[in-house]
């Protein structure tokens, strides 16, 4: 796995995107500090910038980061969630802007997936993770099904976990420094 870290962190320090398996469904990712690399995601993927994406974060460390004010309600929901939790937060810091959603929010997911895991450790910046599809398309829900489009269009692609099925995204929570607390996506 080691190698395979090494390589990927190449791609992801100059600018490129990669194909990896995360703690949900396969991803497409890049250094979520980098605005090119991150036109780059919108592009491959078909989508609008206005429809912010996914950062991968390792700790709660990395988290308080970029986030400028991190609700006490989110350490709560993170600690007992069973699944894959994603929290959408107010005034991000430190990302490149065009991650940013109009709003001045920011979804971000604390991984618990060894390789997704390590990968940021290396590269001491979150990592976007968006899914492996055209944005008019399904959710792959499995390697086999990433269409060639996405295949090749990516920089380098993650040769870990190709044969286990990643059928469910994550949970998605919006709070807000307010105190509100919504579920986007269960």
């Amino acid at each position: 796995m080691d190698e395979i870290i090494q390589e990927a962190l190449t791609v992801l320090k100059q600018g490129g995107i990669i194909l990896y398996p995360t703690d949900t469904v396969w991803g497409i990712g890049c250094d979520a500090t980098n605005y090119e690399a991150v036109k780059k995601v919108y592009k491959l993927k078909q989508r609008d910038d206005s429809k912010a994406l996914i950062c991968l974060v390792n700790n709660y460390s990395m988290l308080e980061r970029h986030v400028d004010n991190v609700p006490n309600m989110a350490y709560t929901i993170l600690d007992i969630a069973v699944k894959p939790t994603t929290i959408i937060y107010d005034d991000p810091a430190g990302v490149a802007e065009n991650l940013i959603a109009n709003d001045n929010t920011l979804a971000i997911r604390v991984v618990k997936h060894k390789f997704c895991e390590k990968l940021i450790r290396y590269l001491k910046k979150p990592l976007v993770s968006t899914s492996a599809n055209i944005s008019t398309k399904p959710t792959p829900k499995s390697f086999e099904e990433i269409s060639e489009e996405i295949l090749k269009g990516v920089d380098y692609v993650v040769n870990l976990q190709k044969e286990k099925s990643q059928t469910q995204p994550s949970t998605i929570i919006k709070l807000s420094n307010s105190g509100m607390v919504k579920i986007i996506r269960e």
